[in-house]
């Protein structure tokens, strides 16, 4: 029993009761509305399944059951008995009219209708609404008496095999009417009995039915309709074509409301991929049955291209196909993604090249050929002969960047010079919106560049430590600022931790950034102290200007020790998490910002043990206008502490706790240390007389080491390299001890100290000479090396990859 049947109280003011009707593509009844049985005498049980050109009004219109249906579409709902007007619509297009039936037991009916072709998956092919129009007048408000436009409106329901896929494409087939509203209206439609239209003299859909308010609202809707019949190349009903001169200024009204709504639909985004789907489907099906968007190689690609006339070598990306023919149809002889040239004698070289509109009327065999000489192994010519085609190049500032090949159903209207102007329009406020969004990718990608160019890449894992690492920038415009980190391999298997923000925003700022991380990776490698960094780092940025100012937070990360030596200037302090779970804001010095000058810096050793985790940020991050910056760092303290399964989760964790609170505007460097240490049983050191010979127990000492560490596969290079480096150091140390070390972590790291201030060289030794092998033997062998001087002299390191167990 249909639903409705419960009950049948009337729907309330401004509402009027609505059949709904869907017609699967064998010509039979689908689905029949509650309203429907009211409408047209007819009950549910007695309706589904039957043909509909037994139960509706129209000729000509729906598919017979007994007829194999043409490829094309089919008339869509003419008058049933020569009352009202009929259409000549095609499947595939919405429209409407009227007509004068007889219902069983009642007298004839003025009915209003509307039809709307359904593609995609599923059997269901066409939706019609009809109303009594008898009904309609009496329900309209008085001050709603010249109402120009309704609406009709449905929603999903349960029973209905292709509800789901029918809700999906409410937007399409009823613009005028959000997902939501409709899905509220189309409750009432198809699942209590009661469905309705709404009335609204500023929305919009696809067909207005001829419901004559008055004469001249009447006349206005005859004009309107057979205006939007030559907009969308439609041919005009002779009923329609009765106002003569007319006729002309509403079709270009109507093609400028078109452009409008197309306008309105484009360009709501920067993102070019984006960008290309919105333009075209905003032409299909209203202008077109099939568009297809082919842009340039290097416009896809987000580069730079030479702006002169393309050629036959230029290489064409199709980017996006819409069409409203059966699903599949085309995807696998034009897929989206194919890049290809276009030979001279195709009409899309010559849209490319000229940059106007090419208008085909009509594709023969003989084009289709030619056409389709260019796939390979692929017949297009079943897709493309028959049909109309028009051509528009996607130009910006007079450089082709694209093209969009726009077909039409052979059943359609040919596309004409009116649809050639409409077309070019179209083309060239699309192409505004392309270049656009080309010129915003690309100037992301210079960003991104310059920012991936500017921030180190720093290795997850060093010597008794696991890093992770964040940069956030406080703008669209730029995508980077002064803030940075960075982490510093130094002598000893230490580290050091660099967190600055420079003061201002925007590129003079990353500019200025990029200057002062550079020179503080240059005297970190001196392997200054904090404090004394700090103050050459002030003196360097008073020199080179007033307006290089900028604070910085300085740690160096001793393994072996457990300790921390951290020196702040001007800079919010770090957050220590403890193995337990615990949290501490470290107090430190705050110092001045480098660059004030005159201030000076001190440093503080903080104990840790492993599992310790060192939290350094901006205070982008934490600092929110309007509020007090203690309440970003108690964010800061609480989240830092939250357990989590990697540093990169513990990370996210932090921006997730900080970042929603509002009010930022400024870039994000944020960078956390897991302090692992290493074990004591990990470093071996012995302490050498400078002598000769010391350099044959430094062999022995290390061979010793390698062999109870189960790294006898190192011994052999290891020897050598230790042989080079303490036989250089006993010559050149003036008469102090030489200290050899052996550190076992994600490598194993020899380093040699000696009393020596002169850093040895890399020199490229002759047949004759008796020095200078040594290093090249070192530089060959070692994974790295390296040298730099300390407090006491200098110290020269290699690096050997542990083996594989």
């Amino acid at each position: 029993m249909d639903r409705g049947t419960e009950r049948d109280t009337p729907p309330g003011p401004g509402r009027v009761p609505l059949a709904v009707v869907v017609v699967d593509d064998a010509g039979l009844v689908s689905h029949w509305s509650t309203g429907a049985r009211r409408l047209f005498g007819v009950p549910k049980d007695e309706a589904i399944g039957r043909p509909a050109l037994d139960l509706l009004p129209v000729a000509g219109a729906l598919p017979d059951p007994d007829d194999t249906p043409e490829p094309a579409g089919y008339d869509v709902l003419a008058a049933y008995d020569g009352h009202g007007a009929p259409l000549d619509a095609e499947l595939g297009y919405p429209s409407s009219g009227r007509a004068r039936i007889s219902v069983p037991g009642e007298d004839r009916a003025d009915v209003l209708w509307w039809a709307y072709p359904l593609f995609g998956p599923g059997g269901e092919r066409l939706l019609v609404l009809a109303a009594d129009a008898a009904v309609l007048h009496d329900d309209i408000p008085a001050d709603q008496a010249c109402v120009e436009r309704i609406s009709p409106g449905f929603a999903r329901h349960t029973e209905f095999d292709a509800a789901d896929d029918l809700a999906r494409r409410l937007p399409e087939i009823l613009p005028s009417m959000s997902v939501g509203e409709s899905a509220r209206i189309v409750s009432q439609v198809l699942e209590l009995g009661y469905p309705i239209l709404e009335f609204s003299q500023n929305e919009k859909v696809p067909v207005t039915p001829d419901w004559g308010v008055s004469r001249r609202a009447e006349r206005k809707v005859r004009r309107d309709r057979a205006a939007r019949a030559v907009a969308q190349g439609l041919p005009v009903p002779d009923e329609l074509a009765d106002d003569g001169e007319d006729l002309e200024y509403v079709a270009v009204r109507e093609r400028l409301e078109f452009l409008n709504e197309v306008s309105g639909k484009i360009g709501t985004s920067l993102d070019l991929a984006r960008t290309i789907v919105e333009v075209s489907r905003a032409v299909v099906p209203r202008f077109t049955d099939v568009a297809g968007t082919y842009l340039r190689e290097q416009v896809v690609a987000g580069e730079e291209f030479d702006e002169g006339v393309p050629d036959t070598r230029t290489m064409w990306h199709r980017v996006a196909l819409e069409h409203t023919d059966e699903p599949g149809r085309w995807d696998d002889v034009v897929p989206v993604g194919e890049a290809m040239p276009f030979p001279a004698h195709t009409p899309f070289f010559q849209c490319m090249t000229t940059g106007e509109p090419v208008l085909v009327p009509r594709i023969d065999e003989q084009m289709g050929h030619a056409i389709a000489s260019q796939f390979d192994k692929r017949d297009i010519r079943p897709l493309i002969t028959g049909r109309s085609m028009l051509v528009v190049p996607l130009k910006a500032r007079n450089v082709v960047l694209g093209f969009m090949i726009l077909l039409r159903h052979p059943a359609r209207t040919e596309f004409n010079d009116m649809d050639r102007v409409t077309g070019a329009e179209l083309a060239a406020r699309a192409g505004l919106v392309l270049d656009n969004a080309r010129m915003y990718t690309f100037q992301e990608a210079v960003a991104e560049t310059l920012q991936d160019s500017m921030l180190p890449h720093i290795a997850p894992r060093m010597a008794g430590c696991d890093i992770a690492t964040r940069y956030l920038p406080g703008t669209q415009l730029g995508r980077i600022g002064g803030d940075w980190f960075d982490a510093v391999k130094l002598p000893g298997a230490r580290t050091a931790f660099v967190v600055g923000d420079v003061m201002g925003h925007g590129l003079n700022s990353a500019a200025k950034m990029g200057q002062l991380r550079t020179a503080i990776q240059t005297m970190a490698g001196l392997d200054l102290p904090p404090a004394q960094l700090l103050r050459n780092f002030d003196d360097l940025a008073q020199r080179l200007g007033g307006d290089y100012l900028a604070t910085c937070l300085y740690a160096v990360y001793d393994p072996i020790a457990g300790e921390l030596n951290i020196a702040n200037a001007g800079h919010i302090p770090p957050v220590l998490v403890r193995a337990d779970g615990g949290t501490e804001l470290l107090d430190l010095p705050t110092g001045a910002p480098v660059g004030v000058g005159g201030v000076p810096f001190e440093a503080v050793r903080v104990p840790v043990g492993p599992g310790d985790r060192l939290v350094m940020c901006t205070d982008g991050l934490v600092e929110v206008r309007g509020e007090d910056i203690g309440v970003g760092l108690q964010t800061l303290c609480e989240s830092a502490a939250h357990p989590a399964a990697s540093m990169d989760d513990a990370c996210d964790t932090i921006i997730r706790a900080l970042n929603p609170r509002g009010g930022r505007k400024d870039d994000v460097a944020l960078l956390m240390a897991r302090l692992n240490g290493i074990e004591p049983d990990d470093v071996a050191e012995w302490r050498l007389a400078p002598e000769p010979v010391q350099v044959r127990r430094a062999r022995a000492v290390a061979a010793e080491q390698l062999y109870e560490w189960g790294l006898a596969r190192l011994v052999d290079t290891t020897v050598l390299l230790v042989s080079e480096l303490v036989t250089n150091a006993v010559r050149h140390s003036p008469g102090r001890a030489v200290v050899l070390r052996l550190v076992r972590g994600e490598t194993l790291l020899c380093e040699v100290d000696d009393a020596g201030h002169e850093l040895p060289t890399l020199l490229d030794a002759g047949g004759t000479d008796e020095e200078g092998r040594g290093l090249r033997v070192v530089s060959t062998l070692a994974r790295e090396w390296g040298a730099s001087r300390s407090g006491a002299g200098k110290s020269v390191w290699f690096e050997l990859t542990l083996p594989r167990r």
